[in-house]
């Protein structure tokens, strides 16, 4: 492993002294020792790529001793017979021991103060985006030298396996971590800016199936009021239609958030798809059922215990398998289709104003002003509509002429 003839030996290197003049003496191959007027002995190399002579710095004689420095001369001719510049290698070598601009190193920063105030899910979303999809392919790279091609493969990655949507947010959560980088003088500029464009198009939401017909919405809930199954599964039915709210929201329910004093269930911010703290009225119809299943739930966590841990809400498919139970495809209606259902009929058959509608489905909901309506805003109002709209519900289910 050695690089015959040997002209230099380390006598030679020992003993070198200092002229007026910086001079070197060679090992061959390019390796040379140069010694300075100062007496400072330094181990360079001379080579060529892509047509243009270089230098490479291999450490202070006698630190890096003679053996030492043909070591690494001989590490620098294979990364050129791999096409690779040494100097370029070596930068990167250094760059991964310190870690200190890494792309990932970086995005750590990013993630500790920006995502601080964040909801759980919003942080957890952020991480599993780098941790899965990112930091694999870029993570020990040099934010600084990391090109647009490079993050496109990587969002191309995601979209193969046909999550267009976490391609989108992985390619926003790339830039925000670049202009992190660059308000902090990591990075010069945001490369992941010229990829707007280059990411298949977002899926059209997808509208959930929902009834809006009185007659048919009537039959529903006259099935709902008759469908036997576990306490949690009959009470999370029978109020889904009522509270329209997501089905994830009523599910983790937790007995906590429940304010029987002001008749309110209060989510907090971390629950919810906005980040924002949500009150929702109970009406009459939701009270007495939850106060009949606090009797064989209150003594846990969960308002909708799974039946197999109650330290674990119910499953997601709980109320949707119910409605297949009761014979209802799911081309037809869906727990989240309950929203669809009151926004239309509050709107088109109780006259109830879009704002209150809108706020009570927890949207960004904005005043003139452009900012974002508090959780106590129009609660008033909101709770007569809850009440109507419970009531209405009462009406269509009560028309079906079936027993309660």
């Amino acid at each position: 492993m050695g690089l015959s003839p040997m002209p230099l030996t380390d006598a030679q290197a020992k003993n070198a002294r200092p002229r007026d003049k910086a001079y070197k003496i060679s090992d061959g191959h390019g390796l040379n020792l140069f010694i300075q007027p100062s007496g400072a002995k330094y181990w360079r190399l001379s080579y060529r790529f892509l047509g243009k002579q270089k230098t490479l710095a291999l450490g202070v004689y006698p630190t890096v001793s003679l053996f030492d420095a043909r070591e690494a001369c001989l590490y620098a001719k294979k990364a050129l017979q791999d096409g690779m510049d040494p100097a370029q290698k070596k930068r990167e070598a250094k760059r991964l021991s310190s870690g200190s601009d890494t792309f990932k190193s970086v995005a750590m920063d990013w993630f500790d103060r920006h995502m601080t105030g964040k909801s759980d899910r919003h942080r957890q979303r952020a991480m599993s985006i780098l941790n899965v999809d990112v930091f694999p392919s870029l993570g020990n790279r040099s934010i600084t030298e990391i090109s647009a091609p490079e993050i496109l493969a990587v969002l191309r990655k995601i979209e193969a396996r046909g999550a267009i949507e976490i391609a989108h947010r992985a390619r926003s959560v790339i830039s925000q971590i670049y202009r992190f980088g660059i308000a902090s003088g990591q990075a010069e500029r945001d490369v992941s800016a010229d990829l707007r464009g280059a990411l298949s198009k977002k899926a059209k939401p997808k509208h959930l199936a929902a009834i809006t017909d009185e007659f048919e919405l009537g039959r529903l809930l006259a099935g709902i009021a008759e469908y036997k199954g576990s306490p949690q599964v009959c009470v999370a039915l029978k109020v889904s239609p009522i509270l329209f709210q997501r089905p994830g929201e009523i599910r983790k329910m937790e007995w906590a958030e429940i304010n029987w004093k002001d008749e309110v269930w209060e989510i907090p911010a971390a629950k919810m798809k906005m980040d924002r703290d949500h009150i929702v009225p109970l009406p009459r119809q939701v009270l007495e059922p939850l106060t009949w299943l606090y009797r064989i739930t209150g003594d846990g966590k969960y308002v909708f215990p799974s039946q197999r841990s109650s330290d674990r809400p119910l499953s997601e498919n709980g109320v949707r398998v119910a409605l297949r139970t009761m014979g209802y495809a799911n081309e037809t209606v869906t727990p989240h289709g309950f929203r669809a259902t009151a926004r239309t009929l509050l709107d088109e058959k109780l006259g109830f104003r879009v704002e209150y509608i809108e706020h009570q489905l927890a949207h960004a909901v904005r005043d003139p002003t452009g900012r974002a309506y508090n959780r106590t805003k129009f609660l008033n109002e909101r709770k007569k509509m809850m009440q109507d709209w419970a009531d209405y519900l009462d009406c269509l289910r009560k028309s079906d002429r079936r027993s309660y």
